[in-house]
């Protein structure tokens, strides 16, 4: 639970430091009074309760897929409801990829309005720091990202007692204010929150939007569950976090009612002036924590994308040796960087990018009530009109909360769509495109077994040592062993087929990971299939086959042979042609398949195809 603490909780934890000053901004037009303080209040307790509480940790976490949680987690178990290539299965993909990028605009927005708003409380001690705000955000920034490739492991172990030491010092700061005023706890009355949406309507609308941002990290409790398991995350977020929460919400609304002049920094003014300094430290550690399990986040579901088959293959470092999730990615690591710094730079300020923050994550919420919908109906089999009544009440809060943000589009709000749009757009390309080369394969390809019998009615000369030829297809044959027995007219004593599988479960056991075919005169089809949180390794294969079938391998006697395609785009009924442009590029600059397959290049044989598509 105190690792979970550390990790699953930094995004929402440390939403205080900017979610009630935007609710309360001058830009909304609320008028100021106690009744408006109180309808606030309630608001964010009742989104607590609901959104948080009930969909998320009592329903939407009981939507595991072998364990792990989080959007693509979910959209490979809706998968298995929906037959392979038919229209409803292109839905579950579509809205299942739109969620997740929408994700990455959650990962670029957090470490920037996190890191910012924790030192905006510069401002507080004194107004001439004000100009160092940016600089030391993007110091924090560039250090941050900096650091990651050395792996999480070292700071993992500091995130559980430093969030454990903010939650606590955030429910003080509740609790001393709350003793002034402890009238507040009226706001656990829903019907403030009722009387104060009837009587400023549009305006209170749009206030609504700005209290969305107290939620903003409840999809990590999801995403992070197969890191932690359910239970942890439930008992910390009932029995640590939602309180601390609670009690810091209440005390700035109770700090409000007694010093409405409080409103312009009300996180950093809870606390006297002496205290100021050290709560600013202590706000920028654990914005860096959000920030790391935000980047951490975006590593793994960009992984698990890659084995999807959703995003070009590219370099993954694992950073730990003991824990299999704990990987790096450059490419995503510094693009990430660039983008956060543009918004800082772009932004300027935490209450300007509050607008674009809110529109990435409710996209991302609606697509999970959406997908949980599928698996509460079909997977576990519940009623019809029980799936209706949970699903309806959950998408009425969602789609009200996302109204209130499209309200905020001109102000920031366009920049997630528009991150979300651009990835969406290369992600279905990149996936729609190997379908098409998929397509080539098998409607040009010549059926292996076939093949192999005719072949060995009148065999080439065959020479010592062991070929693999991966193949993308268990039943056709690759077109590097055509190429290979074309140019050089011979077979190798022993060849291997090698075809690597996904499935849509996070893991695969050791026993279960190999099926290997014998067609006769030392030749074979292997199939080698991993899970979607796994990354496959050709050492790790080879091991595998020696011990279930007793064949022994000699690294320095075995060569593993690739097809090196060159895609053409042409008028061939497919994608639009700049679609189809736009997916050869991809193809070309993706990540070499050698090296994501850790084959040694020693012993690799790349032979040219050119593909039309």
């Amino acid at each position: 639970m105190l690792a979970a603490i550390g990790v699953v909780f930094g995004d929402i934890g440390t939403s205080p430091l900017y979610a009630l000053k935007e609710c309360f901004s001058p830009e909304h037009g609320i008028p100021f009074s106690p009744e408006a303080v109180y309808g606030v209040i309630s608001m964010v307790f009742w989104a607590f309760a609901i959104v948080v509480s009930l969909k998320y940790v009592m329903f939407v976490m009981r939507a595991n897929n072998h364990g792990e949680g989080g959007i693509l987690a979910l959209m490979a178990l809706a998968l298995r409801t929906a037959p392979t290539g038919s229209k409803r299965s292109l839905l579950i993909i579509m809205a299942g990829v739109f969620g997740a990028c929408m994700f990455y605009g959650d990962a670029i927005i957090t470490p920037a309005i996190s890191v910012l708003s924790a030192v905006e409380g510069m401002e507080v001690i004194s107004h001439d720091f004000t100009r160092y705000i940016i600089p030391t955000t993007i110091v924090i920034l560039v250090i941050l990202f900096f650091i990651q490739k050395t792996g999480t492991a070292v700071v993992g172990n500091l995130f559980g007692p430093v969030m454990l030491l903010w939650f606590a010092v955030i429910g003080l700061m509740g609790i001393y204010q709350v003793i002034d005023n402890p009238a507040i706890f009226a706001a656990i009355n829903p019907l403030y929150a009722i009387q104060f949406m009837d009587e400023h309507a549009l305006q209170g609308f749009i206030v609504l939007g700005a209290v969305f941002l107290v939620l903003t990290g409840a999809e990590a409790l999801y995403a992070d569950m197969g890191h932690f398991g359910a239970k942890p995350i439930r008992l910390g977020w009932f029995f640590i976090v939602m309180p601390c929460l609670i009690l810091n919400y209440f005390g700035q609304g109770a700090m409000f009612l007694n010093h409405p002049e409080n409103i312009t920094n009300p996180f950093f003014l809870m606390v006297p002036e002496g205290f100021v300094f050290p709560l600013v430290i202590l706000a920028t550690l654990a914005t860096v924590i959000a920030s790391q399990a935000v980047i951490s986040g975006a590593f793994s579901m960009t992984s698990q994308a890659i084995l999807l088959g959703f995003v070009p293959r590219m370099k993954i470092r694992h950073t730990s040796d003991r824990e299999i999730g704990q990987i790096y990615m450059p490419l995503v690591n510094w693009s990430l960087l660039v983008l956060v710094i543009a918004v800082v730079l772009a932004f300027k300020k935490s209450e300007n990018l509050a607008a674009a923050y809110g529109i990435a994550v409710t996209t991302t919420m609606i697509v999970t009530t959406f997908l949980a919908a599928i698996v509460m109906r079909i997977v576990w089999r519940w009623n019809t009109l029980l799936v209706t009544l949970v699903i309806s009440a959950f998408l009425i809060v969602d789609l009200a909360f996302l109204t209130a943000n499209l309200l905020k589009i001109l102000e920031g709000g366009w920049f997630p769509l528009l991150l979300g749009a651009a990835c969406f757009l290369l992600l279905m390309t990149w996936y729609q495109g190997r379908k098409l080369l998929r397509q080539r394969a098998m409607e040009e390809g010549i059926e292996l077994k076939g093949f192999i019998d005719v072949l060995m009615k009148n065999p080439p000369h065959r020479v010592e040592g062991t070929a693999i030829f991966l193949t993308a297809h268990v039943d056709y044959l690759p077109v590097s062993f055509l190429h290979n027995l074309k140019h050089n007219h011979v077979l190798h004593e022993r060849v291997f087929f090698l075809k690597v599988s996904i499935w849509d479960v996070p893991y695969v056991k050791d026993e279960e990971r190999i099926n290997l075919r014998d067609l006769g005169n030392n030749i074979y089809v292997v199939r080698a299939v991993y899970g979607f949180n796994e990354t496959p390794d050709m050492g790790k294969i080879i091991e595998l086959i020696e011990k279930s079938s007793g064949l022994k391998f000699n690294l320095m006697d075995t060569s593993f042979f690739l097809s090196r395609d060159t895609i053409v785009a042409t008028e061939l009924p497919g994608m639009a042609l700049w679609r189809e442009r736009l997916f050869c590029w991809m193809y070309q600059n993706a990540g070499r398949q050698s090296d994501f397959f850790k084959i040694p290049a020693n012993r690799l044989v790349e032979l040219g195809a050119k593909v039309e598509i």
